[in-house]
């Protein structure tokens, strides 16, 4: 018998394992990989790009995707990004900021999974691993005939009993570490609405000869402006993101491809700013009169070369020095590297997208606790509830502030253990 049993091993189960743990319940947390915490381990080039300092918890519709973005304000502003890195000061992990209030571990992501791991055990946190659940059962009242359920969790080391089931299981990206559909299962199983799911910070794909000539960039990254019309809540708005764009066989990738992702409705098209640093027609025009260059190499002023050379093979006008071509040609030029639209034909999918959009519909659950609403003891938390990040450390945060949330209102049982030691 355990206070909680916690399915998913990963940042959100962890941490939530370990807060529980050390609040006094019995916890048993439960993987069926072999290894803790993958997408921690894989993150941030292996150093987890663990929190956003720029994360404003009043307003998560800002950083934050979903029906109802305002959902996770209650945990995010109960465990704040400060209160992660004070955990991390604690156990002596150094850390830095790279970009944009993105913090990341200094030495290795495996510092903070054994930070995690330090922290249940503190908590006296059993856990089974690798280990499958097969049926999951609730009985309204349990044994004694009190009004408090419990649910009896079947799986290959034997079948388990709890008042409470969290679960922690992520959701469909990257399937080669792990993912896999459990968490949506069993919201059905429990008649819980779920919000359609796709791939989230994804690069997006282009197919025919239409990519042919942008293809051979692959490799190359700029910085750029890239928008595109969004549906948020109620109304359509324009999302627009200032940063690096990489250019790959099949399409476009990079952290303003992945941001916009999230945002994109299949069949519209993006409107990217290759040179969003120069107003790019008045410098076209300048340059004409004082310059004999290619346009091309004129060009390579504010775009790589590479990029640069493919962009005048597309028009004949271009493919002359400045001083001899037209106005109407180097506006036009200036236009289409300003103004660039482009429709992607889909993404990338599971096995490259970094989150998943959608999951279990916030409606059902308490944002102060994160409990199911008609299904008492039932709690879900981290990606697969429908609440998506940025890139940049805020999924990461939502796990640890979903978990906190749900490890402070997990009711601690008075009855005593089956058995001791179950490992």
């Amino acid at each position: 018998m355990f206070d909680a049993v916690i399915v998913g091993a990963g940042a959100a189960g962890l941490f939530c394992a370990a807060r529980a743990g050390q609040r006094g319940l019995r916890v048993l947390l439960v993987d069926h990989a072999d290894k803790v915490a993958e997408k921690i381990r894989i993150s941030g080039g292996g150093r987890c790009n663990f929190t956003n300092r720029d994360l404003d918890v009043r307003a998560p519709h800002r950083h934050f995707v979903g029906a109802n973005p305002q959902f996770c304000r209650s945990a995010l502003s109960r465990f704040t990004p400060a209160d992660f890195i004070a955990l991390m000061d604690r156990h002596g992990i150094a850390h830095h900021e790279k970009h944009k209030g993105q913090l990341f571990a200094d030495r290795s992501a495996e510092d903070i999974i054994a930070m995690l791991l330090a922290e249940c055990a503190a908590g006296g946190v059993q856990r089974w691993q690798p280990c499958r659940i097969g049926n999951i059962a609730f009985s309204a009242s349990n044994a004694d005939g009190e009004s408090a359920g419990s649910y009896q969790i079947e799986t290959d080391r034997g079948t388990v009993t709890a008042r409470s089931l969290v679960i922690a299981t992520g959701g469909l990206s990257i399937p080669k570490i792990g993912a896999t559909d459990f968490g949506y299962r069993l919201a059905r199983q429990f008649g819980l609405p779920l919000v359609e799911r796709s791939p989230g910070l994804v690069p997006l794909t282009f197919d025919g000869a239409g990519w042919q000539p942008y293809a051979q960039l692959a490799g190359l990254a700029l910085p750029v402006e890239i928008s595109a019309s969004a549906a948020t809540g109620s109304k359509k708005e324009r999302m627009t993101f200032h940063e690096d764009l990489l250019f790959t066989h099949r399409g476009l990738s990079g952290p303003a491809v992945l941001q916009i992702s999230s945002y994109w409705t299949p069949g519209t098209p993006l409107t990217i700013n290759l040179a969003p640093q120069v107003d790019l027609e008045a410098e076209l025009l300048a340059a004409k009169a004082r310059s004999r260059k290619l346009i091309a190499n004129e060009l390579c002023q504010w775009l790589p070369a590479r990029l640069a050379d493919a962009w005048v093979q597309q028009d004949a006008a271009w493919q002359r020095p400045i001083d001899q071509a037209s106005d109407k040609a180097l506006v036009q030029l200036a236009h289409r590297l300003s103004r660039w639209e482009i429709t992607p034909t889909g993404t990338e999918g599971y096995k490259k997208a970094e989150v998943t959009l959608g999951g279990v519909d916030t409606k059902e659950l308490s944002q102060q606790t994160m409990e199911c609403k008609s299904q008492p003891g039932l709690y879900f938390i981290g990606e697969v509830v429908d609440i998506t990040g940025w890139l940049g450390g805020y999924n990461f945060q939502w796990a640890w502030a979903s978990a906190h949330a749900c490890a402070q209102a997990l009711p601690v049982s008075d009855r005593k253990p089956v058995q001791d030691a179950v490992s």
